[in-house]
């Protein structure tokens, strides 16, 4: 992505932070960081192999899971450069165009993220409320439609984010508070007024991950009010077990995001620093990393022929 250059903006950069209090700890700091980003990398292409290979989980719901695997892979992806750089090169600067540009990624494959988090729980809610109209409802034309919408939506949002802050001025040199680019932490070290990007940053918040969040929350309520509706307990059970994988999903992406929302507006000055950094690694490492492991757990379909993969002669 080209990033414009003004005539009253200079040439700069920023530095990364390492974590607090480790920033001599390369080698120790490194090993647990390749070990989510190796965890991350096999999970979720081993889950989009599985969903791609067998013909019979070519259905809405592992479709969604392939899309959902696909997000997790960009977004590890777009922090991993710089992360690579910080805690195994020690190399903690970066310039303008380059954090920028990993701005851009970080937060449109977040929020492709929450965009497929939202169709799955949409899909389950199809599934539960409307079982025999479902195939003809998620058909797989509408699946590719609500998969490019997702991708338009997210990209076409956080496009003007690096030319508005090509716009900005800043020091020749700037700390950043993560070891990544986002737009809150370079939008902070501006010398000059950020009331456009912060309220265009604001709207891209509320119109993505806000309505969201509140639409995942309203199926999961339509889906409640239809599983209370059934008169066996074993019933209601085996409809809430189908949902159990994506609850987990949604708590591991959302529950940091909301953490760090609401320490950034109440709490940051009280708070260590890093507590908030943590939240942060929380939200952008974790969920890559532990979909796979979630839905390999709890989907027999998937956990079946992962050990079929790992030992092929035993089953």
């Amino acid at each position: 992505m080209t990033i414009p250059k003004y005539s009253n903006v200079s040439s700069f950069f920023f530095i990364l932070m390492d974590l607090p209090g480790l920033e001599t700890a390369h080698c120790w700091t490194a090993i647990p960081i390749c070990c989510i980003y190796v965890l991350s990398v096999l999970g979720n292409i081993t889950i989009m192999h599985i969903v791609k290979s067998v013909p019979s989980l070519h259905t809405p719901m592992y479709l969604f899971l392939s899309m959902l695997s696909m997000a997790d892979l960009g977004l590890s992806a777009s922090t991993l450069p710089s992360m690579v750089a910080v805690f195994i090169l020690g190399q903690r600067k970066i310039g303008d165009a380059a954090c920028f540009t990993q701005l851009f990624f970080i937060h449109t494959f977040s929020v492709i993220e929450s965009a497929v988090l939202l169709a799955m729980a949409f899909d389950r809610c199809v599934a539960i409320r409307e079982p025999l109209r479902y195939a003809t409802i998620l058909t797989s034309k509408r699946i590719a439609t609500i998969g490019l919408a997702i991708v338009t939506r997210s990209a076409a949002l956080h496009m003007p984010l690096p030319v508005l802050l090509g716009r900005l001025q800043f020091e020749h040199v700037s700390t950043l508070s993560h070891s990544y680019c986002v737009h809150p932490d370079v939008l902070r070290l501006s010398t000059s007024s950020t009331l456009v990007n912060s309220g265009f940053g604001l709207f891209v918040m509320l119109s993505t991950l806000g309505i969201d969040a509140v639409l995942i929350l309203l199926s999961y309520v339509m889906i409640m009010k239809t599983v209370l509706s059934i008169a066996s307990n074993a019933e209601r059970l085996k409809a809430f077990n189908t949902c159990i994988s994506h609850i987990c999903a949604v708590l591991l992406f959302y529950t940091p995001l909301v953490s760090l929302s609401v320490i950034h507006r109440f709490g940051k000055k009280k708070l260590p620093p890093q507590v908030y950094m943590l939240l942060s690694y929380l939200h952008f490492l974790m969920p890559p990393m532990l979909n796979p492991i979630v839905y390999s757990v709890k989907t027999k379909e998937i956990r079946v022929r992962i050990l079929k993969m790992l030992y092929p002669k035993a089953l």
